[in-house]
């Protein structure tokens, strides 16, 4: 897991940006087929309000609710300021993919264990008075370092998801 949340680097950022998911409102249920129990793609985003003298967008998506730290699920830097948004199981010509915390550089969906009750996924979208310089397969570290007194202005949209108990095994 993330040594660091990179959306904490934004904590203090003013929210003026608007998120919205075709798919979620802000507060409700993730469709199923945007997590672990479904296809396991981006849901899509758009945003409205990006603050003039954006030179980049990051998204981020995290679940503060893990049994541990937060976990991060995606990392997207190098969005172009004027991307009206990101296509369900997209990622914007010329943006890059950081390494979530499975390890991988792509988007994995809510997975929370079971019994473990619904968490939430923090999807941020962050506006950067100055672009990122990161390579493909960057960390929550390495996001968190360009993040740092370089955002402008912020928008989250928050989904929930919940995974329903495991039927106990017969023992035969």
């Amino acid at each position: 897991m993330a040594a660091v949340a990179p959306s904490d680097a934004a904590a203090d950022a003013p929210e003026d940006i608007t998120v919205i998911s075709s798919e979620f409102d802000d507060g409700e249920i993730i469709t199923a087929q945007y997590t672990c129990d479904g296809r396991d793609v981006s849901p899509p985003l758009t945003w409205e309000d990006v603050p003039d003298g954006t030179a980049e967008l990051v998204v981020t998506v995290e679940d503060p609710d893990a049994p541990d730290e937060t976990f991060v699920h995606w990392m997207v830097a190098g969005i172009e300021p004027t991307s009206p948004g990101i296509l369900e199981g997209g990622v914007p010509e010329g943006a890059t993919v950081g390494l979530n915390d499975f390890g991988e550089n792509t988007y994995k969906g809510p997975c929370p264990p079971h019994n473990h009750g619904p968490h939430r996924y923090v999807f941020t979208v962050m506006a950067l008075r100055e672009g990122t310089r990161l390579e493909p397969r960057f960390t929550a570290d390495d996001l968190y370092d360009q993040l740092e007194d370089n955002v402008l202005a912020k928008g989250v949209l928050i989904g929930r998801y919940g995974r329903t108990p495991r039927p106990p095994v017969k023992s035969g």
